[in-house]
């Protein structure tokens, strides 16, 4: 089973980001004293009690100090049994790393960080209005290493404006110079809620160029492939097998338990989320409530999500799985896809091709069932 841990605060709003959080950090140990209590009112949802992969996600979760990283983990060994082998992960904020920071997180079972570094381009940071600066992330990342943490990700983000593709290259070569398991890219997106989304309504940025995005995704696909990184899901990559158990359990269906607001959870029938809204969460904890919307999903919401995950991954669709959901037929619009060399199909499993890759949105909402 998994559990994921969302830590709704930041230093500073990143222009790109429309995750729930708060750069007013005055309740900050009011609202870990809700997620202690959170996990145990929430301590019945999995029916199995034993956590393969833990997960600190945010917002910021390195901004937690001793005191309320070590209260998070005991509510947790209270409640679950963690297994010895368990893939416990940390994002981290490149200015949050250093020696102490290190040997406090690996002294409380850490074992996995997941490096925020988006850029090593300093004018590209200040772009994205990241905290950190491109000295930080350099210095993240050996201090991660002499700090004995050999499996640790880094996430950069490609199709940021610019006339050439020359600063992706150095920063797509810089990460590759180091000794690391796991890379996770993402093309930038302008949501609505946030800084560039205003500024994109009001004119004052351009939309993403597509092509240009497409274009950096095809040298990142290149880059990686030589130096032997496997890519086995739309945005992650990995060396030597080690794949993301956490976010890996997402793509293949598997339950969780989401806690902090905003968190969502998946029981294997219905998926809920909490309140995004940190005076209403630590407010409804302090009664011992946790306020939460439920959906329970349909065949054919669990078959397009099978559809929508298992195509960005390299294990693909099992069409036996999708058949036992649903009667609908969809032979035609997956025969289209086929011809034109965008899917594959191996026995009873359907996956991307390198030219579906590209266009893996619109070959996944196509093959849904309505």
């Amino acid at each position: 089973m998994h559990l994921y841990l969302h830590i709704p605060f930041c230093k500073q709003a990143c222009h790109y980001c429309d995750f729930h959080f708060s750069t007013n950090l005055s309740k900050k140990k009011e609202l870990v004293s809700g997620l202690v209590r959170e996990i145990e009112l929430q301590k019945d949802y999995l029916k199995n009690k034993h956590l393969n992969t833990i997960y600190f996600g945010g917002g910021t979760p390195s901004l937690l100090d001793k005191e309320e990283l070590s209260s998070v983990f005991e509510a947790i060994n209270r409640f679950y049994t963690v297994d010895s082998k368990a893939e416990v992960t940390l994002e981290a904020n490149p200015d949050d790393v250093n020696d102490k920071s290190l040997r406090l997180w690996k002294s409380l079972g850490i074992n996995r960080l997941s490096l925020g570094i988006q850029s090593f381009d300093e004018a590209q940071l200040k772009y994205l209005n990241r905290a950190h600066t491109a000295e930080h992330a350099e210095l993240c990342i050996q201090k991660s290493l002499d700090a004995g943490f050999k499996d640790f990700s880094i996430d950069l983000i490609y199709g940021i404006p610019h006339p050439t593709h020359d600063i992706w290259k150095k920063n797509l070569e810089k990460a590759l110079s180091y000794s690391f398991t796991h890379l996770s890219a993402y093309c930038l997106t302008i949501e609505d809620k946030t800084v560039f989304g205003h500024q994109l309504k009001k004119k004052q940025m351009k939309p993403i160029d597509e092509d240009f995005a497409v274009e950096q995704f095809e040298i990142l696909l290149g880059e990686t492939g030589k130096h032997q990184f496997e890519q086995y899901e739309i945005s992650n990559f990995t060396r030597n097998h080690q794949y993301a158990r956490h976010n890996t359990s997402y793509w293949k269906g598997e339950p969780y338990l989401g806690i902090g607001p905003s968190a969502h959870s998946f029981d294997g029938i219905n998926r809920q989320w909490n309140v995004s809204n940190n005076a209403l969460y630590i407010k409804s904890l302090a009664e011992d409530k946790v306020l939460f919307e439920v959906e329970q999903l349909s065949k054919t919401d669990i078959a397009n999500e099978l559809i929508m995950t298992g195509l960005r991954t390299k294990w693909g669709v099992d069409l036996t799985k999708v058949s036992s959901l649903i009667d609908e037929d969809f032979n035609r619009t997956l025969s289209h896809y086929l011809d034109h060399q965008m899917l594959q199909k191996v026995g009873e499993t359907i996956f991307l091709t390198p030219q579906g890759k590209l266009q893996a949105d619109r070959i996944a909402s196509d093959l849904f069932f309505t």
